[in-house]
């Protein structure tokens, strides 16, 4: 499984020439509403099993959960599951809060 890190995903976001990926945030609805990355999709980890088919499978996808954690368990599910694009950010949005955007509150 592939992983990026806040600042390699900050760079590949900020790159108009690359497509963008799907931001799958698996957190919870109160850890989404504290905090996110912008244009995070949002679908519980409890949730993925029966909400895989809302995921488009023929583009990027970048797991992302507080600490990296969580979101490693769901790229290794997709991966299982046909999902062939699939990445891990390293660190969750904690690291992205720490690396990229220090305003975003942490928790």
């Amino acid at each position: 499984m592939r992983q990026i890190t806040a600042p390699e995903l900050a760079a590949w976001l900020a790159d108009p020439a690359r497509e963008q990926p799907l931001l799958l945030d698996v957190r919870e609805d109160w850890e989404f509403e504290t905090c996110r990355i912008a244009g995070s999709t949002q679908i519980p980890m409890h949730l993925i099993p029966v909400r895989v088919s809302e995921i488009d499978d023929d583009r990027e996808v970048v797991c992302i959960c507080h600490h990296g954690a969580r979101s490693m368990n769901v790229a290794a599910f997709l991966e299982r599951n046909g999902f062939s694009n699939v990445t891990n950010l390293t660190g969750g949005v904690h690291a992205w809060a720490v690396q990229v955007d220090p305003s975003m509150p942490k928790y």
